[in-house]
């Protein structure tokens, strides 16, 4: 396969790399120095140097079952295999020597004879490792008579298991090399496949003999698929498809890991999405819906034409984009006229690249003339820019995700990394296999801690809306019981902020039996979690929309700053605050200049220099006032006085709170531009839609959630005919702006000159190192992988009281249960884009996860359909029985329109960024005959705004 940008090495070595001290050897008369601990394998390899293998790949341990990689090695008796002999000072090594040679002819003989011979129209033709193989050892011949096999239809033949909807698995092909096995427990950690039987009889077996891959534990991550080296596990999209041509290296456009895929390719035509191993974030793995669900760019509800309407409750018309353009121009124009310059604004979307979000916070301030700007980004992680700014002074993580293999102790607090961010999980699974501690705040039981071959562990499960008083409890016994890094404190820290912190944090009101009662936390719990996070070595805090989703989000966000400093795990490899991103772009939406106060590089709009650095770029005025967030933006079109809005590739009315209130806001305006893929729920109230691109028809940049800047580069032409960037461009043009960008590259050149954290970035060097973590700049030319080493941003860091305020929503007699929501690992967000791939097998509606008691006392039983109510609203789903909830506690999703989970929640929001309380919903659950009112009336109401009028009507 020719690869058509892969500027990296993308070698197999055989076994993983290693570091220590340089040993020297000579592997076939050639010398090289590698690490001590390296095999002899990859020192050949390294050395340009083959030797044929199968069971050896470096995504994981050498095993040493196939016996192809033997070698001889003076001074020493037989043919040890080179993947599992470690090199030594002085070795002496023969790879191909007569003997070796024949060994290797018989041993691939061996496997062949028990091996389908039907290469030409296997799916693997061309991309097997066991073709590859008995080819490089010179197989011409199979010397055994036919006898018993495991392809023939014989008494202990097995059909092909198809039951997965990406990849097929053929056990007549396998040679049990145990790849898959080992690429299971060692890169993903599900320990869901094994080996089963013995000798001739041996086979790969998901879960038990009455499983096959669909009903087992398997997650699809795809990392077995990746590691077979036959047709065993083989994509259908190959399979259908053939084998891919060529490839082009670019980053996922679901979670804020940010996974970089090679996209293999026949012509325009995506066949499969294989992570690419020189990622630095995903390091050659990937997760569901990243490997496999790319299909919703080819799917049938894309809307590829720009259409109009007069009124929301008109038909869609189709229209040429140039009168789409001018259309929403003209529209815009004459809102302005009339009701003021501050009448319209834009939502940026986190999905869309840094550049096409630059591009659509500049059109609001440089052509509307105003601030009305924000993002989901805000939704979700604004909370984490205010408190971590606060205490260090930047708005972002410390750390980037190698730096959990030197983790001792993970605080995982708000998130559920199995589902939301799997890449990053199985990381952290391993690191805690090999005996680091993990300490979890949680209402649910997550995932995580049920990690296979786990070590110390604790589960504090927390009231939902407590997260200050428990992570304030942990903070007072480090400084009651005198566990805190004194030196870090006075040497990196304002002692003197610190003194009034620790006056406030000893107050016994904080400790762990005075809020037991608040927080339903065990203390002794809570002791034993605060001594071992304090006395365990390395300590990293992950945390996620479990903690910035609150009222006092970002009183928690600086709780655990606070914590971070206290025990001086700040600076260095293996500790930090982590925030795990929910989105691929959060990050780079909020770097973009999204908020209404905020200009590019979190500076405050009101300062007159950073205004004038953007006004010399623009050759325009920018308006000093902060302009209007998403509920502003709302309650003012309600009284009249907000009439238009863009928004690029975000559906508020499913993702925001009180979506009544939302569809109130939409319905009073009277230009609303909805910029996406699908007729989304928002587009319900829209008056013109723009069709959008996915991540595979452009270029630009991502940030992930660790401040990587990764490429995104274009795979296929734009179904529409324009990426996102150009269109906003088109839309600026038209409404009067003379912009005259020809390429991402050029975009990104105006944040670096306008933005001093991006200032070194450039395409040529995100091509040549692959990616770049911000700061990248004159100080730090090649990036900062780990912030505040030798000092804070801020200067001395810096601790905040945090005082406990309980939320303004409380459970009583009419609604008596605490409803907290969150993600599945087969969906993503709204579900725009898995909703609409073969994902549904696993989650096709939303559930309610009830604790049995809760249940029993309301006569309901798994899959009853429930009333879900609460002050704000109520809609109905299905019920599922779990004790992962608490009593007292109900969970949910939100990925499907037809529950419309956030009916129900409240405009309640984080008291410094107005971040919503999803986390934190009074309501009440009972049976239900079916759907409410409410949803009957909205599906109506959809079903109605989505008719396109059909041509010559």
């Amino acid at each position: 396969m020719r690869d058509f940008i892969i500027p990296w090495d993308d070698t197999d070595y055989g076994t993983p790399k290693q570091t220590g001290a340089p040993v020297t050897l000579t592997i076939d008369g050639i010398e090289i120095s590698v690490a001590s601990g390296t095999s002899v394998m990859r020192a050949a390899m390294e050395a340009g140097l083959k030797i044929p293998k199968l069971c050896a790949t470096d995504s994981v341990e050498a095993f040493g079952s196939c016996r192809l990689c033997v070698v001889e090695i003076e001074g020493r008796r037989g043919t040890p295999a080179s993947c599992t002999t470690p090199v030594a000072e002085g070795m002496v090594v023969h790879t191909q020597s007569a003997k070796v040679q024949k060994l290797r002819r018989g041993v691939m003989e061996l496997y062949i004879s028990d091996h389908p011979l039907d290469c030409l129209t296997c799916s693997a033709n061309g991309d097997c490792e066991l073709q590859d193989m008995a080819g490089m050892v010179g197989l011409r011949d199979v010397r055994y008579k036919e006898g018993e096999n495991h392809f023939d239809e014989a008494a202990d033949w097995r059909p092909v298991d198809d039951s997965n909807p990406y990849f097929t698995y053929d056990p007549s092909k396998c040679i049990v090399c145990s790849r898959c096995v080992r690429a299971c427990e060692e890169v993903q950690g599900t320990f869901a496949l094994t080996i089963e039987g013995r000798g001739f009889d041996s086979r790969v077996s998901a879960g038990t003999s009455l499983d096959d891959f669909l009903s087992s534990e398997c997650v699809s991550c795809g990392a077995c698929v990746a590691a077979c080296p036959t047709a065993t596990l083989q994509e259908k999209s190959v399979r259908d498809l053939g084998t891919p041509t060529r490839s082009v290296v670019t980053t996922c456009a679901y979670c804020g890991v940010g996974c970089s895929f090679k996209a293999e390719l026949n012509g325009d035509q995506v066949v499969r999405m294989v992570p690419h191993k020189e990622g630095r974030a995903n390091r050659g793995h990937s997760c569901v819906k990243g490997r496999f669900a790319y299909g919703y760019a080819e799917h049938s509800d894309r809307i590829t034409r720009p259409m109009i309407r007069e009124a929301v409750s008109d038909p869609w018309r189709e229209v040429s984009w140039d009168e789409a353009l001018a259309f929403a121009a003209s529209r815009l124009k004459g809102l302005q006229a009339t009701h003021g310059k501050s009448s319209i604004g834009v939502i940026t979307s986190s999905r869309c690249t840094n550049e096409e979000t630059y591009l659509v916070q500049k059109l609001t301030r440089a052509v509307f003339g105003n601030n009305n700007t924000d993002t989901c980004a805000r939704v979700c992680h604004s909370p984490t820019g205010y408190g971590l700014g606060q205490a260090f002074g930047t708005s972002a993580g410390t750390q980037d995700f190698d730096s959990v293999e030197h983790t001792d102790v993970a605080i995982v607090i708000g998130a559920n990394p199995t589902d939301g961010h799997p890449v990053f999980a199985s990381r952290l699974r391993k690191r805690l296999r090999q005996g680091a501690k993990l300490i979890v705040l949680d209402p649910r039981r997550i995932d995580l801690l049920e990690t296979p071959h786990i070590g110390e562990a604790h589960h504090l499960p927390l009231k939902p809306g407590t997260n200050v008083a428990v992570v304030t409890a942990l903070a007072h016994v480090i400084v009651t019981e005198g566990l805190f890094d004194e030196e870090f404190i006075r040497t990196r820290c304002d002692w003197d902020e610190f003194e009034t912190y620790r006056d406030f944090i000893s107050d016994p009101r904080h400790s762990p039996e005075a809020t037991a009662l608040l927080t339903s936390v065990n203390a002794d719990a809570l002791r034993a979690a605060a001594r071992a996070f304090a006395t365990g070595g390395n300590g990293a805090i992950y945390y996620g929309l479990g903690v910035t989703e609150h009222s006092q989000g970002s009183t928690t966000v600086m709780a655990i700053a606070n914590l971070a400093m206290l025990t001086g795990n700040i600076g260095r490899e293996g500790v930090g605050v982590n925030p795990l991103r929910g989105q691929n772009n959060v990050q780079g939406a909020c770097d973009m200049g999204s908020f209404p106060h905020e200009l590019p590089g979190y500076r405050h709009v009101k300062n007159a220099d950073v205004r004038a650095i953007f006004e010399n770029a623009w050759g325009v005025k920018i308006d000093p006032e902060p302009g209007l967030r998403i509920p502003n933006m709302l309650d003012a079109a309600v009284e009249g006085r907000f009439k238009g809005l863009y928004i690029q590739g975000e559906d508020i009315l499913q993702s925001d709170p009180d979506t009544k209130h939302v569809a109130a806001g939409l319905a009073a305006m009277d230009c609303v531009i909805v910029h996406d893929l699908f007729l989304n729920e928002t587009a319900n109230y829209a008056h013109v839609f723009l069709p959008g691109s996915t991540f595979l028809e452009k270029d630009g940049t991502f940030t992930n959630a660790e401040r990587r800047i990764n490429r995104v580069r274009r795979v296929m032409a734009p179904k529409a005919g324009y990426a996102d960037w150009e269109v906003t461009q088109l839309l600026a043009n038209a409404c009067g702006a003379d912009w005259t960008y020809t390429h991402p590259s050029q975009i990104m050149d105006e944040i670096a000159a306008t933005t001093p954290s991006f200032s070194g970035v450039t395409y040529a060097l995100l091509d040549a190192k692959n990616s770049i973590q911000w700061p990248c700049n004159e100080d730090h030319p090649e990036g900062t992988p780990i912030m505040h080493v030798d000092g804070f941003v801020r200067g001395k860091g810096r601790f905040i009281v945090t005082e406990y305020v309980p939320t303004d929503e409380k459970t009583g007699p009419r609604f008596p249960l605490l409803l907290t929501t969150g993600r599945i690992l087969s969906q993503y967000n709204v579900g725009a884009q898995t909703r609409r791939t073969a994902n549904t097998v696993w989650h096709n509606e939303d559930l309610l996860e009830i604790h049995p008691h809760d249940a029993e006392t309301r006569g309901i039983t798994e899959g009853d359909h429930v009333r879900l109510a609460s002050r704000a609203g109520e809609t109905t789903l299905r019920a599922t029985l779990t004790e992962r909830v608490s009593p007292g506690v109900v969970y949910t999703t939100f990925h499907h329109p037809d529950t419309q989970a956030n009916v129900v929640t409240t405009d309640n929001s984080d008291w410094a960024t107005n971040c919503p309380e999803y986390k934190v919903t009074a309501v009440q659950v009972a049976l239900s005959n079916g759907p409410t009112t409410w949803q009957n009336d909205y599906r109506y109401q959809a079903a109605q705004s989505r008719r396109i009028r059909e041509a010559g009507e």
